[in-house]
């Protein structure tokens, strides 16, 4: 597992900083009380499939963003293709969620976007994929499970190949810096 936290104790406190590689790390890192009237809590997810290509941006920039210092109440995760799981984590009371996806939206490879996605009105049991990542199902999922989350938003690159094969390709891999500064900006 690669994990990068501050300097407290791993389950010391709920408002650390770090990559958690895989969904019950954050889970555990949450396990330290409630946070009612201190710092809001961010999940910024790292979400993606790193065998499809450009797929794996969310897991590239969520790595580049474990790199840097972040504010109390921050906390990365990757979760690659485990939309159950984050799911699950949202529902455990984040103030505000920020998705990293590839994102196809009709323009230019590595243009970078920043979208709110809309709540559905009600679950919508055929959405449910356990592997699912598109902020619909996540939303979708969490709605299943009785619980919700505050603002959510997605940092999304458009990709230039979804095809299988490891590594971005370069117009994807030049916008990572790009989405790392968007994310920095929203938190």
């Amino acid at each position: 597992m690669i994990a990068a936290h501050n300097d407290e104790p791993p389950l010391a406190s709920q408002h650390q900083q770090g990559f958690i590689d895989g969904p019950s790390s954050a889970r555990a890192e949450r396990a330290g009380g409630e946070n009612a009237g201190q710092t809001p809590r961010t999940l910024v997810a790292g979400v993606g499939n790193i065998f499809f290509g450009d797929d794996g941006f969310g897991v590239e920039v969520a790595r580049r963003l474990a790199e840097r210092d972040l504010p109390d109440g921050v906390t990365v995760a990757d979760y690659g293709i485990s939309g159950m799981h984050l799911a699950h984590d949202l529902s455990n009371g984040y103030d505000r969620a920020i998705l990293i996806d590839a994102t196809p939206r009709g323009g230019a490879p590595g243009t970078v976007y920043v979208l709110e996605p809309d709540a559905p009105a009600e679950p919508n049991h055929a959405l449910f994929d356990s592997h699912g990542m598109q902020p619909e199902v996540v939303l979708g999922m969490l709605g299943m499970l009785g619980a919700a989350t505050g603002q959510m938003l997605i940092v999304g690159c458009e990709p230039a190949s979804s095809e299988p094969g490891i590594g971005l390709s370069g117009p994807v891999a030049a916008a990572v810096n790009d989405a790392v500064r968007k994310v920095l900006e929203l938190i």
